[in-house]
């Protein structure tokens, strides 16, 4: 999919996007979707999202007049530009709650990419804030967690785990409602190319010694030995290190290698993976696979339906305007 027409994303007096810019977002993430897409709010909502990071992504990098907002924002101005949400603004906040609740029980699967001496992993650090990860994303409807696993990696490092990933092989640990599930990828080697593929997720990647990263405690949840923020690694440190004691690595550690973490790939120093978003990708992300039970907030809106008629007769209106 091209970027936005720049005639349709005029400056704004208040940085916001303007109403014709909205309503083409609209039109394309909204209206223009399988009727499945269009059944619950959740559905919903992740076409929302997938419009919001198309308009940061490919409309705010390239018009100055416009500003980045959050997705809480960008979701207000879509329901109350748009004539098939209009009706649910006044259920808004509800609606938005139930979301942010339905996101964090969606099921994860990721990888741990090891090295070939089994000394180093390979961790990502988010776009905003401060914690590194390994390479993982939520699924997809109907994807099998190891090609959702392949996916996200492909998506965070541009590295393809497809021919090294064996499906038996693999940690997994629930969070609260949400299953987390990592594919052991050994023997990677430490030279390999990586860059992500998609633009502001990912602002560094790094090989990390796990000798300089601690198991999670009841003291230590979120911090390696060298203060980094580790809350989505250290809960799988001590079975990874069970993995490694067990499985002979394919090169002998070498003590000539540097004592530190090795970053590979940094946003501000590499234009790489960062000049255009695969518009693939981005369309693939709301079909998310998940069935949580009927709790939370908004509760009430699970049963929702779209209004099919009023699409049809917005988009009637639209084509002959």
């Amino acid at each position: 999919m091209s970027g936005l027409n720049r005639s349709s994303s005029a400056p704004s007096k208040n940085g916001l996007p303007p109403k014709e810019l909205i309503d083409d977002l609209c039109s394309r993430f909204i209206l223009n979707v399988p009727k499945e897409d269009q059944q619950s709010f959740e559905r919903i909502l992740f076409l929302v999202e997938c419009a919001h990071w198309f308009y940061e992504d490919n409309t705010v990098d390239y018009n100055p007049s416009l500003k980045s907002i959050t997705l809480k924002e960008f979701t207000s101005l879509m329901f109350n530009n748009c004539d098939v949400l209009k009706p649910y603004v006044p259920h808004i906040d509800d609606i938005f709650k139930d979301f942010t609740s339905y996101k964090v029980r969606v099921p994860v699967t990721g990888a741990i990419i090891l090295d070939e001496t089994f000394e180093r992993c390979l961790l990502v650090k988010g776009w905003k804030g401060s914690s590194w990860s390994f390479p993982r994303g939520k699924k997809n409807k109907d994807e099998e967690d190891h090609s959702c696993a392949v996916r996200e990696v492909l998506e965070e490092t541009g590295f393809d785990v497809s021919k090294l990933l064996q499906k038996e092989q693999y940690l997994e640990m629930t969070f609260g409602q949400q299953r987390v599930r990592l594919y052991i990828i050994a023997g990677v080697k430490e030279d390999a190319s990586f860059a992500p593929q998609t633009k502001k997720e990912i602002s560094e990647i790094a090989w990390q010694r796990l000798d300089e990263l601690q198991p999670a405690t009841n003291e230590i949840i979120s911090r390696g030995m060298t203060g980094l923020k580790l809350y989505m690694v250290s809960p799988f440190l001590s079975s990874l290190r069970s993995w490694i004691s067990a499985h002979q690595p394919p090169v002998a550690p070498r003590f000539d290698r540097p004592s530190r973490g090795l970053s590979v790939w940094n946003a501000k120093n590499s234009s790489t993976g960062s000049s255009s978003v695969l518009a693939e990708i981005q369309l693939n992300k709301p079909a998310v696979d998940a069935r949580p039970q009927d709790t939370g907030p908004g509760k009430s809106f699970r049963n929702f339906r779209f209004d099919t008629a009023s699409i049809y007769r917005a988009m009637e209106a639209g084509f002959s305007s």
